[in-house]
């Protein structure tokens, strides 16, 4: 019997539930933070994804949710370290004990303006005001751990039990209020592998007005999220058809429907998400640069005998990627790498290279980035559909770049054993390009012969190169 069909009332959902969470052994941190909180007679219940998540059986975090009857100003006077994360709003953020618990005062909210936060709020002693404020009713559920009472007043465990994701009251009042909300339901239903109930997910895209003007950081977040995910492709697709893909990831969006050739079996759309799906959760950069490696595709498509071809595509794309990271604000160290990545993934080994074109190879994509790319190679053939990866071949060229590894003594400029400062001295220019170039001529020689990479074979050479200048 599938979990959409278990014969339970909302009650009976509720009750085991409830019995679950009784049975769960919460951290002795948490407790005595909840009893400081308590202390006077107040009502704290912890509530929201630290009870969802338990009922889920997913791991715990150092984070944990707690919403109370007392006001912020309170609940700073019963903690040494606390840091006003959303005060104005009824939220600090309280550091107890190795944990970090985020408090907020039992609210009703007024209309949201900016489409992101309330533009008041109530503070109000009844939690079951606050939890109709919520935006999924699994998102709903507040739990007394001193009672062992779970309140479930939108029968948030019954759709735990069905893993469905469904609006608390009226779904397009819930997206309206705050525009991020559609996005966070594309992410749980990827990261908690819930499905979205029809009425919910029809009222995703009535907020696209909205959604279009949220704080891109916001956006980039969830984003990052839900690429953690079993298999992002899932809110991916919850996004696009919302119609709300294109308004973040355009670049993705315009390779529905873009066919590629017979060595395909999915358009360049689904392609780039199974590939994103088959790479490695624990590597952001690799999941996302496997889902925008081929974001070139559309613009270089030509037809060439019956076949579609995509010359160039990798190039573009990486400057595509550089674009789509930049306006969604991605730290530049973590945009060079996933851009640096699109820019590598076409690379084709064949076991007759020499030992200098892997050297070459290693030194152009860099050390660091060898085994991140041979990662991306394995998602992007696993995306395929047809054919799996060539694992023989990466595994000869793995062995092959060891090597290179364990007996190169220069694959970088700064491995050379002659300095900027030498080339100055000796070809007598200034600090400038022409000293990058000099040095990059030399790292090219000694990647043909490493013989080549001691301070008196590269003196000699550039002694060479500066009688050479000299010459009329």
């Amino acid at each position: 019997m599938s979990a959409l069909s278990l014969p339970w009332t909302a009650e009976h959902a509720r009750r085991r539930a409830e019995r679950r969470l009784r049975d769960h052994v919460w951290p002795e941190a948490l407790h005595s933070a909840i009893e400081r909180l308590e202390h006077g007679g107040h009502r704290v219940l912890l509530v929201g994804g630290s009870v969802r998540d338990v009922l889920l059986g997913r791991p715990a975090d150092r984070r944990w949710d707690l919403a109370a009857d007392l006001p912020p100003a309170a609940v700073r006077e019963r903690f040494e370290r606390t840091e006003g994360i959303g005060e104005r709003h009824g939220t600090v953020l309280v550091l107890w004990e190795g944990l970090e618990i985020e408090c907020t005062t039992f609210r009703r909210e007024g209309e949201y303006a900016d489409a992101r936060r309330p533009d008041q709020v109530w503070f109000t002693e009844d939690p079951l005001e606050d939890l109709a404020r919520r935006d999924l009713t699994v998102n709903a559920l507040a739990f007394d751990i001193g009672r062992g009472e779970l309140l479930d007043p939108w029968d948030g465990a019954r759709d735990l039990a069905r893993r469905t994701l469904r609006a608390v009251g009226e779904p397009l009042d819930r997206f309206r209020e705050d525009a991020l909300r559609p996005l966070r339901v594309a992410r749980f239903a990827a990261v908690l592998e819930m499905d979205v109930e029809p009425a919910t997910r029809a009222a995703l895209g009535g907020v696209r007005d909205r959604a279009a003007h949220l704080a891109v950081e916001r956006v980039r977040d969830e984003l990052q999220k839900m690429l953690g995910a079993p298999k992002p492709s899932v809110g991916l697709e919850v996004l696009r058809e919302a119609g709300l893909l294109e308004l973040w990831l355009p670049e993705l969006a315009a390779c529905r429907g873009v066919p590629q050739n017979r060595f395909h079996a999915f358009d360049v759309y689904f392609h780039s998400l199974y590939s994103c799906d088959a790479a490695r959760p624990d590597k952001a950069d690799v999941r996302w640069a496997a889902l925008l490696h081929d974001i070139g595709k559309p613009d270089t498509r030509a037809e060439r005998a019956g076949e579609g071809t995509f010359h160039g595509h990798e190039q573009l794309g990486a400057r595509l990627a550089d674009a789509l990271l930049q306006r969604l604000r991605f730290p530049s160290a973590m945009r060079e790498r996933i851009v640096h990545l699109v820019r590598e993934h076409m690379f084709d080994y064949r076991p007759e290279w020499s030992d200098a074109a892997v050297r070459r190879f290693v030194s152009r994509v860099g050390v660091d980035s060898v085994a991140d790319l041979f990662d991306l190679r394995m998602a992007d053939a696993l995306g395929n559909g047809t054919r799996g990866p060539d694992t023989q071949r990466l595994a000869a060229l793995a062995r092959r770049v060891d090597r290179v590894l364990e007996s190169s003594t220069a694959l970088r400029v700064r491995d050379l054993r002659v300095s900027g400062e030498d080339v100055m001295r000796e070809l007598g220019v200034p600090a400038g390009p022409d000293v990058g170039r000099v040095l990059a001529g030399l790292l090219e020689e000694v990647i043909e012969d490493p013989a080549l990479n001691t301070p008196e074979r590269l003196g000699s050479r550039l002694r060479v190169l500066a009688d050479e200048r000299r010459r009329p």
